[in-house]
């Protein structure tokens, strides 16, 4: 957030270095909590022991609070019941000792009360805990005040509470501190009156509570003791049990693990039979059906597998004998009548068709069987390239395409088998001319130091939303009702997927309706390294630029050749 244009220049400069030192300590903070976070999310034991701490130390620590409350409460009352009782047998002897005289100025009062002072604080059991007896006459200034002990009484018998007690009339107390020895001192000063027949007088008593907050911070560290004890008791008791919780599913996540790696024969240990012991034989019984589905399906698809293998190899000699007599017949068709002649030519496209059919029904049996092999070599994909082009161009003439083909000047070597790369570039060209709508095919080579990139790109029917994905699966069709110009099997995209990930490389495709598809082969430069990007986009640039995620190389600046 900048700072507004009217502040002065130095209060910006001052705002500016305080939000960039913000965003450093924001940045450290959160580089030093990661781990404290991490472990945060992912330990279910932490996350429940650290809310049951918090939980039970705010309801014991507001229990605590409420009981030591209570407690001074109770004390500070029954303080105040004894001072009011003793209070009252003090004021009746001060009346009786001073109602004999008549007027303030007689000469015996002063006597007279420090006798009466010093037979309160002398008979006052309380003396022993350092209790204090004045008496004051604020309404008669001739009358010195008189107080049973050598210290200033000032701050614990404050004008306030003079003023209540002497012109009032007022029974009042309050709650002093005062420094006593050189330590402090909690009072409890209680004031009132003493008629005398010329008047009345005042009567302080003044009691240290040093008892009673004893007991209150006894009371205060039992119960800060017990509270801490029974938090830690909580913590350890939540522990324990979501222990008990927490570990029988970590040994469920740990057998799911093992379960999706291949290690069908893993089981869960069942110990009793209360409810995490019902949870360990129902996961084990899933475990089992799906060990029996999964191992049924296996023997399905290798039956099929071999099915299809067997049947194609078993194809192959009676495909033979058809071909060489399909063969003679069609080089023989110009003696025969035109409809005989239709008939060879018919028959001739429809043995290519399903030799074709066969060859790629074999190499899908390979892969489904593990059994295909990389043999990569390096290779200048330039030439490969150049040779696929060269190849399609009778077809994209018949359909009126253009190839564009646009590769760099120098070799781009890769680590690669050459064969299965031109049998996917094949694929992808002859794709894009029959689907071209008779626009420009435009097929782009270029690499970087990690991988090489082939992008073929059309202008025809394009891809609905995820068919992206689907022109890869077995024998999908986008439009099953179209007429294939070359009489495709069904299976070159997705012969062409499988040796793409031979390689460790992608097979991608992007496309739009009405705007064409493009699709992009990646491929390691160095065999069995791991892809981090490619050297060309998947979108196409004209299509949508900002929306490529991938780095994307330069473009080379060697002229496109028109094929």
């Amino acid at each position: 957030m900048r700072a507004p244009a009217w502040l002065p220049m130095p209060v910006r400069r001052t705002l500016r270095v305080l939000r960039r030192y913000s965003r450093v300590l924001g940045r450290r903070f959160e580089h030093w909590s990661a781990p404290a976070r991490r472990q945060w999310r992912r330990s279910l034991q932490l996350r429940i022991v650290a809310l049951t701490l918090v939980a039970s130390s705010v309801l014991v620590g507001a229990f605590g609070y409420f009981v030591a409350q209570n407690s001074a409460r109770i004390l500070l009352n029954r303080a105040h019941d004894e001072v009011a009782s003793s209070m009252n047998s003090k004021v009746k002897y001060a009346q009786s000792q001073l109602s004999v005289y008549v007027t303030a100025d007689d000469p015996t009062l002063g006597r007279t009360i420090n006798t009466t002072v010093s037979n309160l604080a002398d008979g006052d059991p309380a003396e022993s805990g350092g209790s204090i007896v004045s008496l004051r006459a604020d309404n008669f200034p001739g009358i010195v005040p008189v107080t049973s002990a050598k210290m200033s009484t000032d701050e614990l018998i404050t004008e306030d509470l003079r003023r209540a007690v002497s012109s009032d009339g007022k029974v009042a107390e309050q709650v002093r501190t005062a420094e006593v020895g050189g330590s402090r001192v909690k009072y409890l000063v209680y004031g009132t009156t003493v008629p005398v027949r010329f008047g009345h007088v005042e009567l302080y008593y003044l009691v240290p509570l040093t008892t009673e907050d004893s007991a209150a911070n006894q009371i205060r560290t039992t119960v800060l003791v017990t509270g801490l004890a029974l938090v830690i008791l909580l913590g350890v008791v939540a522990g324990l049990v979501t222990r008990l919780v927490v570990l029988p599913v970590r040994g469920a996540a740990r057998t799911a693990q093992r379960l999706s790696a291949g290690l069908l024969d893993q089981r869960m240990k069942v110990d009793g039979e209360d409810d995490l012991a019902l949870l360990a034989a129902s996961f084990n019984q899933m475990a089992a059906n799906l060990q029996r589905q999964i191992v049924r399906l296996e023997e399905m698809s290798r039956l099929q597998r071999r099915f299809t293998s067997d049947v194609s190899h078993e194809l192959r000699t009676p495909l033979t004998t058809v071909r060489m007599a399909a063969d003679l017949i069609f080089s023989e068709r110009e003696e025969f009548d035109p409809a005989v002649a239709r008939s060879a030519e018919l028959l001739q496209a429809e043995l290519d068709r399903f030799e074709s059919l066969l060859t790629d029904l074999l190499e899908i049996s390979r892969f489904d069987a593990g059994f295909a092999a990389l043999d990569a070599e390096h290779t200048d994909l330039v030439p490969i390239v150049q040779r696929v082009t060269d190849r399609l161009t009778g077809l994209a003439d018949r359909v009126g395409v253009t190839i564009e083909l646009r590769v760099p000047e120098a070799p781009v070597i890769a680590e690669v088998d050459p064969r299965r790369v031109e049998r996917v570039l094949r694929n992808l060209v002859g794709n894009a001319v029959e689907h071209g709508e008779g626009r420009p095919v435009q097929v782009t080579l270029a690499s970087d130091d990690g991988a090489v990139a082939v992008t073929v790109r059309d202008h025809g029917i394009g891809l609905k939303a995820g068919e992206e994905r689907l022109v890869f699966n077995r024998f999908w069709r986008a439009d099953p009702s179209r007429a294939r110009q070359t009489g495709g099997t069904g299976l070159g995209l997705s012969i062409s997927a499988e040796d793409a990930r031979l390689h460790g490389g992608w097979l991608e495709a992007w496309g739009a309706p009405g705007e064409g598809a493009q699709f992009r082969l990646t491929l390691p430069v160095r065999s069995g390294d791991r892809l981090l990007s490619a050297p060309l986009p998947l979108i196409p640039r004209d299509r949508a630029p900002a929306i490529e995620a991938t780095p994307v190389a330069p473009e080379t600046d060697a002229p496109a050749e028109v094929v």
